[in-house]
């Protein structure tokens, strides 16, 4: 059996987006690629929106996704460290992963030191220059008030609700624009926190586009794709991160 030694980071499964694909044909495939790192990852970093829409009732939570939290519940049961990001999907993500599997659940940004090489980790949205708009949406939806005004509404019709914002997400672009520039938002965010901190690769999904870009020298600024039309995922074995595909569409 190869040693637990490895890093594991995805992002953007939107499991639950049925217009874009069949959910459940999407979650069998992120299973299979969950049972092929099972024997050697150390840690599993899920970056955000693995859920197309979540929310956490005091005694409900969506229905669904048994078969990917079960194999959740497995690597857990065998070792592996769990860590969920809050997406602009499921950022009502609180302490169900927490007590269930022993999950760390990350709002923001995480900053961890492996091999000897520094990371950055965070969802993406939200981040660099512009899109105000939605930085205030952010801040109200994340507020305790917001959440609680919710949490009134039964099951049937919030959930509904948020289902049909859900189908507005910026995953429907499909493989538009594959290349960013200079002046791509999540590049200049990087540029920017390169001028106070180092890191070996910032690491982001939200994106959705598979992006491995040097930023300078010694730093790249590393988006995981999505699970729609990519099945993209990043893998640190130690030494070096790459960018890698799983069971290529």
């Amino acid at each position: 059996m190869p040693s637990r030694n490895k890093l594991y980071f995805a992002s953007d499964f939107h499991l639950g987006a049925g217009a874009l694909g069949s959910s459940r044909a999407r979650e069998d495939r992120i299973i299979r690629w969950l049972d092929s790192i099972k024997a050697d990852a150390a840690e599993l970093f899920l970056m955000g929106d693995v859920f197309d829409f979540w929310f956490e009732y005091k005694t409900v939570v969506p229905k669904g996704y048994i078969r990917f939290m079960g194999k959740l519940a497995e690597l857990a049961d065998a070792g592996v460290k769990l860590y969920l990001f809050k997406g602009n999907h499921d950022m009502w993500m609180f302490d169900y992963f927490e007590k269930e599997l022993g999950a760390t659940i990350v709002s923001n940004e995480l900053k961890i030191e492996r091999g000897g090489k520094k990371f950055f980790l965070h969802h993406g949205d939200g981040l660099g220059p512009g899109d105000r708009f939605y930085k205030l949406l952010k801040n109200f939806f994340r507020s305790g008030f917001c959440q609680w005004l919710f949490a009134r509404l039964h099951p049937n019709f919030g959930v509904g609700i948020a289902n049909y914002w859900s189908t507005k997400s910026r995953i429907s672009n499909d493989k538009k624009d594959s290349k960013p520039g200079e002046q791509e938002w999540l590049v200049v965010f990087c540029r920017e926190e390169l001028k106070t901190n180092f890191y070996d690769y910032l690491i982001f999904g939200h994106r959705h586009k598979p992006l491995d870009i040097q930023i300078t020298p010694d730093s790249r600024y590393i988006n995981l794709g999505e699970w729609v039309n990519y099945n993209t995922y990043a893998v640190f074995d130690g030494l070096e991160l790459k960018l890698e595909y799983f069971e290529k569409l």
